[in-house]
């Protein structure tokens, strides 16, 4: 148990680890919805938020929905239909087909696959950029050539090779789903995340570098999509009169006065990112001389600094155990783990939290296979205990945690949290 050094005071107002920032032409926009009595889910503010949307993107057509995890279920439903065929409707689009799924992400990403009846199949990290790993891919596609859907997330809001992932998913024939709900406003090889995949979604939940409290758009170049997507998110009714339904459909679409909201944050975005930026930045020079990485760079990529995280180098890291719900550590001198750190921000009154824990790690994914760089993590095999076969996403997860990345953070504030950082490795 951390012990709080009794010279480090908490802070009187929490800081989290990010939360919304608001600058008033949300409210604007959001009374325009109500004096105009456009409440549901169509109006001005919807239309605007999918045209910023795209042409931030650099995608054609953008179409508002409730959430991220709604544009991501639209996106796979589509890519199945499109792969597969129209299911029976008590099956989903992708019933009982493997899909190669980021493994070290939020469990929204593949949720939808679940949902339209796929087989996860996991793929792991890369070392250098914390994404899905290229290498792994290949090799996945060595194991299962058959596979003809690839969802992959960027993580934190600084991408990974995801220009050499969508060469990798062409040269095989596959889909590229890109889950670009925590990289909004990043950039690789000076494109937009959200661009790169055939059908691509972002998100707008509270955390979120921009926020309308919920709201996700679903982005494509495919009028097609764009259409069937505005249809399928308003329960898939059909042109007529009266309401006629000939398949399932989804209350998916976004709220006007939601709208209202992201409307409002849009212009702010690049402010965000160069606020984020400098909490980063802030983090790397206050941490240089500990032994620790932070969240890793790609050449030629521009994050939006969404959060700020770390890992402990290995030789510094003391002896932590973590089961599904609570973690227990040894304190030793000059060493630390994630535990002790996100229990010293909490004690002075700030919010951290562990890396994603993989995939292939929970409870529910635990029989599920995950492929690396040597082959099938999953199986145990001797070439896994001889450590050719890697297991990169575990190894992050046990050596990294989120920092307070709220961009209200004052200098002051951070200095202090980067205090109690250090203190750990006493």
């Amino acid at each position: 148990m951390y012990t709080k050094k009794d010279d480090i005071k908490p802070f009187e107002h929490k800081v989290y680890l990010s939360s919304p920032t608001m600058h008033g032409e949300e409210l604007k926009y959001m009374t325009e919805a109500y004096n105009t009595n456009w409440m549901s889910t169509v109006g001005e503010n919807i239309n605007e938020v999918e045209r910023i949307a795209a042409e931030k993107a650099g995608m054609k057509y953008a179409v508002a929905l409730c959430n991220c995890t709604s544009a991501l279920h639209l996106c796979v439903k589509f890519a199945g239909e499109r792969l597969y065929g129209k299911p029976m409707i008590s099956h989903g689009a992708l019933e009982g087909k493997r899909v190669f799924c980021s493994d070290m992400t939020f469990d929204a990403t593949l949720n939808p696959v679940v949902y339209e009846g796929g087989i996860p199949v996991f793929i792991d990290t890369e070392e250098e950029t914390w994404n899905m790993d290229p290498v792994a891919l290949e090799k996945a596609f060595e194991l299962y050539p058959e596979v003809k859907l690839v969802v992959c997330a960027e993580l934190y809001g600084f991408p990974g090779d995801i220009k050499r992932i969508k060469e990798i998913c062409e040269k095989h024939g596959a889909l590229l789903i890109e889950d670009a709900a925590e990289a909004m406003g990043a950039t690789f090889h000076d494109k937009q995340c959200g661009s790169f995949g055939d059908y691509s979604a972002v998100s707008y939940n509270g955390n979120k570098i921009i926020t309308g409290s919920s709201g996700g758009c679903l982005l494509t170049n495919d009028l097609e999509v764009a259409n069937k997507a505005r249809k399928w998110s308003t329960q898939a009714r059909e042109a007529a009169a009266w309401y006629q339904h000939e398949e399932v459909g989804f209350n998916y679409r976004m709220s006007n006065v939601i709208a209202g909201v992201i409307r409002g944050q849009y212009p702010h975005l690049e402010e965000h990112i160069a606020q984020k930026k400098a909490i980063y930045e802030r983090y790397k020079e206050g941490l240089k001389d500990l032994p620790i990485k932070m969240n890793p760079i790609l050449d030629d990529s521009e994050p939006n600094y969404w959060l700020s995280a770390l890992i402990i180098d290995k030789e510094y890291m003391c002896q932590q155990v973590r089961d599904d719900s609570k973690a227990l550590y040894i304190k030793e001198n000059g060493k630390t783990c994630p535990t002790e750190i996100l229990e010293a921000i909490s004690s002075i009154n700030a919010e951290g939290r562990p890396i994603w824990k993989p995939m292939h790690m929970q409870p529910m994914y635990r029989m599920h296979e995950c492929v690396g760089r040597g082959g099938s993590i999953r199986a145990k095999t001797n070439a896994y205990i001889a450590g050719v076969v890697k297991d990169v996403g575990a190894d992050i997860f046990e050596r990294g945690c989120c920092l307070p990345s709220d961009n209200k953070m004052t200098p002051e504030e951070q200095d202090r949290i980067i205090e109690v950082i250090r203190r750990c490795f006493e």
